[in-house]
């Protein structure tokens, strides 16, 4: 608590002059394009990795960067935070990208691959029931082959969260109509690196320079055609 009563008067000090415009302007309202789903791990700082400013993002974190997945009518069937959060970014907000980024060393991911069921944390191990199927996964794909156990499960787990996302209609449709995207990431702690899955690969890789440029020029690419469809 002490490191931040410190932080804090250090950025009313030095940090809220260069932030209190965009303050004052947030009060009116946010408008981020992006919903960022990571695990609540201390070491995973969305923001910063991805040099964003205060109203770029929309954030969403739990233990493991989970989602349940939803019945026929679009109900999450275990906890609705998540539900309730993917439903207000995309019907409030003008997001057309949602992220879901795991990360190494995930506690999370290590107490699935043991098994965990302690009855004096009932809430914790039914929470991580949302991440036993990737566990089963494992045995059929070569995605995260060469890494630790753990890290694997970890990116499997980032593509079953996207096949549950996938189950809201409301994702379904906005997919549809070609006005999302869903992306997999993948934090390495130790070298502070993003990677992301490529479907055409059917594996994570780098955000490199090479890698970035591709990513941006296709989404150039989208917005382009966006473009001329709206015109025609």
């Amino acid at each position: 608590m002490k490191k931040l009563i410190q932080g804090l008067l250090d950025f009313q000090r030095h940090g809220l002059p260069a932030y209190r415009a965009t303050f004052a302007r947030l009060a009116h309202g946010q408008s981020p394009d992006c919903l960022f789903i990571a695990c609540s791990d201390s070491r995973v700082v969305p923001n910063l990795f991805v040099s964003t400013h205060p109203g770029d993002l929309f954030v969403m974190r739990n233990v493991g960067n989970m989602v349940p997945p939803s019945d026929s009518a679009g109900l999450s069937l275990s906890d609705r935070s998540e539900a309730a959060a993917l439903e207000f970014s995309l019907l409030n907000l003008p997001v057309e990208d949602v992220v879901v980024c795991g990360h190494s060393g995930c506690g999370a991911m290590k107490a699935v691959l043991a098994g965990y069921n302690d009855q004096k944390t009932p809430n914790l191990s039914s929470w991580l029931d949302i991440g036993r199927p990737a566990l089963a996964a494992m045995a059929n794909t070569k995605v995260g082959e060469g890494l630790p156990p753990a890290d694997r499960l970890s990116q499997l787990n980032v593509l079953q969260q996207l096949e549950h996302l996938r189950s809201y209609p409301l994702v379904r449709e906005r997919l549809e109509a070609g006005t999302l995207r869903l992306h997999g990431w993948w934090f390495d702690i130790g070298h502070a690196r993003v990677h992301v899955y490529r479907a055409d690969l059917e594996r994570f890789i780098p955000i490199d320079e090479l890698e970035g440029e591709r990513m941006l020029a296709e989404l150039g690419a989208k917005s382009a055609n966006d473009s001329n469809s709206s015109a025609a």
